[in-house]
């Protein structure tokens, strides 16, 4: 058999909501095949099953295939879920119809053509396979407007800046309510730019008034993966990873999930080009923050 590296993921901005599916397909040593593509109305876990299932498809013969995902979601359904939904005719231990059934066939089925080694592996972690599919899969969101203008929802803009060498970093805030406009910045030193990105959300939430609706605007992916997706999970394995390892930064993540119970909150990855006004002032209030702590 040939064989293939693969690594997968997908993304959607909200969740559900317009979503990108990618996947990077390594033969050998230099040849690297990079697939992508988008649904106007999906979810995170829908994506991340199109974006396997479009890995396999695109192999026209079978492959001995180990293929690395961010995803519990996807490498528990493999592992642990797959064999006992088919056994119960796609049924969960509830005895209710198995969510994305239709793509876990499909991904069943393509499994089958192929000898797969399926393994997980941390998000933005640094793995350049990983940050490569990662960054193809939010690519393909399609950009609807931010709904900035939105009113009687309380708007959170986030910056967050960290100077490498010196280890110092600073977050900011930038809140709106309807006309009202309110700013908060701080700093720490030996600390990390993930830290900056939590410790601005938890900020924020701590600077509302009273519990009404709530948009944040964060550049960090980490930061709404973790809020969204992640933390969860950490809680209900004592804070511990996938592999068995501590989670990092506990304890802003915990403040940050005790703080998310109180509101009801939708939260929107930005990129530089769609950066608001609002949110470029909280990232230079970030980088003030940073540099005063040098």
């Amino acid at each position: 058999m040939k064989t293939v590296t693969i690594y997968t993921d997908g993304a959607c901005n909200p969740n559900p909501g317009p979503g990108g599916w990618a996947a990077v397909l390594i033969f050998g040593k230099k040849k690297v095949v990079r697939l992508k593509g988008c649904e106007a109305q999906s979810t995170n876990n829908r994506m991340e099953l199109t974006a396997a299932i479009q890995a396999l498809q695109h192999l026209k013969e079978p492959h001995a295939i180990v293929i690395y995902t961010d995803s519990s979601y996807l490498k528990k359904g493999i592992s642990e879920w797959l064999p006992q939904w088919k056994r119960r005719n796609w049924h969960t231990s509830e005895k209710s119809a198995v969510k994305n059934q239709e793509l876990w066939q499909d991904l069943d089925d393509e499994i089958n053509r192929h000898k797969v080694e399926w393994h997980w592996t941390r998000g933005h972690a640094g793995n350049q396979w990983n940050e490569q599919a990662d960054a193809l899969a939010r690519s393909m969101i399609a950009r609807a407007a931010l709904p900035v203008s939105e009113k009687e929802v309380v708007h959170i803009f986030l910056g967050a800046s960290y100077l490498g060498k010196e280890k110092s970093g600073g977050w900011a805030i930038l809140l709106r309510y309807n006309e009202s406009i309110k700013t908060l910045s701080g700093g720490d030193s030996d600390t990390s730019g993930n830290r900056m990105h939590i410790l601005s959300a938890i900020n924020g939430l701590k600077a509302l008034k009273k519990a009404v609706p709530v948009h944040i605007y964060t550049s960090s992916s980490y930061l709404k993966d973790g809020a969204t997706r992640w933390v969860d999970s950490w809680r209900a394995k004592n804070w511990l990873t996938l592999e068995g390892k501590p989670v990092s930064n506990r304890d802003l993540w915990e403040q940050l999930a005790a703080l998310r119970q109180k509101y009801r909150i939708k939260w929107f990855v930005v990129n530089k080009e769609e950066m608001p006004p609002e949110m470029q002032q909280a990232k230079e209030l970030a980088v003030g923050a940073a540099l005063a702590r040098v």
